[in-house]
């Protein structure tokens, strides 16, 4: 099995710093963006923070397979679901302690978006807005599903299209790292095939890019680097409204 990455972050064209982050660690067939919130450069902070942590435990848990982990194992599911979901706990656990030791940092949070292959498997971490897609055989679908007021709402089925397009809240998250002393990740799981593509992005890109749009380019671009470059032109051509963030991943069984 091999994976191959490629990322990209910008600024945008409305915002003066980036608060997002993201990481490619191939070595541990591991990559995640992270869309930070909070004032000042809070929101910069959370997510790094949430990236290093993120790392640093898998780091950690491939060097030294008997380390102590600082989470109980969930039993309801396997090593790799457990091993996820730990460290993005573990990242919660150190952006809110950080927030409530320093006032200048309270309110900061982060979300999250994760893609960890092994054992022929993919496993898609999140908390939050940001999203993970998969790509495969021209044809793009969403797998995450957002943590936010208007996703609620719409489940809940109490908002007309017209609702929608001028809904007031689009940008309120109901769940994000540092929010709360702990954290509920949700984790799936997909059976991944030669050259399947997984795009993993912040809302700098989903919400200023449609699907069909993504699925267009990654249909005429192979080169992952390329892609990414195009997506973030798109979200900056469209307004760039938010900082933008493009990860993808492309799948190696042999």
């Amino acid at each position: 099995m091999r994976i191959e990455v490629a990322g990209i972050t910008h600024v945008g064209m409305k915002r003066n710093h980036n608060e997002d982050n993201y990481l490619l660690l191939p070595e541990e067939n591991l990559c995640c963006v992270a869309d930070g919130m909070g004032g000042h450069s809070s929101g910069e902070i959370a997510s790094k923070i949430a990236v290093d942590e993120l790392g640093e435990f898998f780091r950690m848990t491939s060097r030294d397979a008997e380390a102590t982990w600082p989470f109980k194992m969930d039993k309801t599911r396997n090593y790799d679901e457990n091993r996820l979901a730990t460290g993005i706990k573990l990242a919660n656990a150190k952006i809110f302690e950080r927030a409530s030791g320093d006032t200048k940092y309270k309110g900061m949070g982060t979300t999250i978006v994760t893609v960890y292959f092994a054992n022929a498997t993919a496993y898609v971490g999140h908390v939050g807005d940001s999203r993970v897609y998969f790509f495969r055989e021209g044809v793009l679908r969403q797998i995450t599903e957002d943590h936010s007021l208007l996703n609620d709402y719409l489940k809940a089925k109490k908002l007309s299209p017209e609702e929608i397009e001028n809904f007031p809240h689009k940008n309120v998250i109901v769940r994000a790292l540092g929010m709360k002393e702990s954290v509920l990740v949700d984790v799936a799981r997909l059976e991944p095939k030669d050259d399947d593509v997984f795009l993993l992005c912040s809302d700098g890109l989903s919400g200023m890019v449609t699907d069909q749009q993504m699925q267009e380019v990654l249909g005429r671009t192979s080169e992952l680097e390329k892609a990414c470059s195009q997506l973030i032109d798109l979200a900056n051509a469209a307004g760039g409204n938010d900082n933008v963030t493009c990860v993808l991943a492309r799948y190696h069984g042999a």
